[in-house]
């Protein structure tokens, strides 16, 4: 529904800044004209940096432009989705009835991997089901493709080099080909969207083919995942992000990523889990309320930041974790979302921030996105003027600060 809302991003047109040099009686080069001429040129960096000549006409020569991904790279959407919307989705009842269903079909190869890494079957269920629902969809965009795109269009461009020589060298290896390795148009791919660098770095080959293969093998899709959350700081035996029932009268302003303390001290503050019962084993951990003082709270340790790494929006990691522990048969969300409340839009956020600068209360550039800086500098003005300093922007915050002196 939000995506029908928004207004088409405009046709990319890159030949105005990239024409071939001449009069202007030439013709100029068309997009894919140029697009061949930028893989021409980029061979020998890839050749350099250890790609051989067999890899490279069997993954280059068939290269497409995608506009797509440039378009998709280059959009950034007008309206956001509230953490509660985004859950909706994220952990339904049809998700959770799924990953139950296959958890039951993989448990061998899910038991493997935890055995080996750590982490348990159900986190690793949960992480499939948000990337690709259970392997129903991983995209279908080659992989190649989609970076050599994004490098040649340059708005990323050192990164998408480096992604697309990581790409090649996986071929090179002998992991996958060119035609099966595919993914989304940002070059994620696999059943659980390992980037090229971290699928270098972290796929691991669990079924002894000799081939790491996160898009066909189940066994190296539940492993690979295991051994990246486990190289991402994954502990082993702790919680992910247990409901909490906070103490009349706590300070939201505690609930920061950057107040951590172990679970033994947050239970001296009068914290205990959603059901009333003690807390858990958990070192250097934070509060999270992510809908502010009125929402849910979370305990929110190592392993919520492990899954943040292999996806940094808050979001999405809460997302694994509440998944998982439906999938594992605990219960949902027991505190109610500030349902009445929206999500600002990104000029509404940009309002804020630029707000909030004008009062001193410094945020940087305003971008849109409501970031560790702009929630700081909510915080404080929210401080100075006697509000909850939860950091959380809401319409009615927004009204507020710009109707203050």
């Amino acid at each position: 529904m939000l995506a029908a809302m928004r207004k088409p991003a405009p046709t990319l047109i890159l030949t105005a800044a990239l024409a071939l040099t001449g009069c202007g009686s030439e013709p100029v080069a068309s997009d894919a004209q140029r697009f061949a001429a930028w893989l021409a040129a980029f061979r020998p960096v890839a050749q350099a940096a250890g790609v051989d000549e067999t890899t490279l006409r069997a993954a280059l020569d068939p290269a497409q432009l995608r506009p797509r991904s440039i378009e998709l790279d280059r959009s950034q959407p007008e309206f956001t989705r509230s953490t509660w919307d985004y859950l909706d989705s994220a952990v339904s009842p049809t998700r959770v009835s799924n990953g139950q269903a296959r958890l039951a079909q993989v448990r061998v190869e899910a038991d493997a991997a935890t055995a080996r890494h750590g982490v348990p079957a159900p986190v690793l269920v949960a992480v499939w089901g948000m990337e690709s629902n259970y392997g129903a969809n991983f995209g279908d965009v080659p992989v190649i493709d989609a970076l050599a795109t994004l490098a040649f269009e340059g708005r990323r461009e050192a990164w998408a080099r480096g992604e697309l020589i990581a790409a090649l060298k996986i071929i090179q290896q002998g992991d996958i080909d060119r035609e099966h390795m595919i993914g989304s148009w940002a070059g994620a791919m696999g059943q659980t969207q390992f980037m090229p660098s971290a699928f270098l770095a972290r796929a691991v080959d669990a079924d002894g083919d000799g081939r790491r293969d996160i898009w066909r093998s189940l066994p190296d899709v539940l492993a690979s995942t295991a051994n990246y959350l486990r190289q991402a700081g994954w502990v082993s035996g702790e919680a992910c992000a247990p409901e909490l029932r906070l103490p009349d009268g706590f300070d939201p302003e505690r609930a920061d990523p950057a107040t951590r303390q172990d679970a033994s001290q947050w239970a001296t503050e009068g914290l205990r889990l959603a059901d009333g019962s003690a807390l858990p084993a958990m070192a250097e951990a934070s509060v999270l309320q992510p809908a502010g003082a009125r929402g849910p709270a979370f305990l929110v340790g190592r392993n919520f930041r492990a899954v943040l790494r292999y996806n940094n929006a808050t979001s999405y990691a809460l997302g694994v974790c509440l998944l998982a522990q439906r999938i594992d048969g605990g219960p949902g969300v027991q505190a109610a979302w500030p349902r009445e409340q929206r999500a600002l839009s990104r000029s509404e956020v940009k309002a804020l921030q630029a707000a909030l600068n004008q009062r001193g209360f410094a945020t940087g550039q305003p971008d849109g996105l409501a970031g560790p800086a702009t929630r700081a500098a909510l915080r404080a003005w929210q401080r100075s003027v006697g509000l909850p300093a939860d950091g959380f922007p809401t319409a009615t915050v927004l009204q507020a600060l710009q109707g203050s002196p």
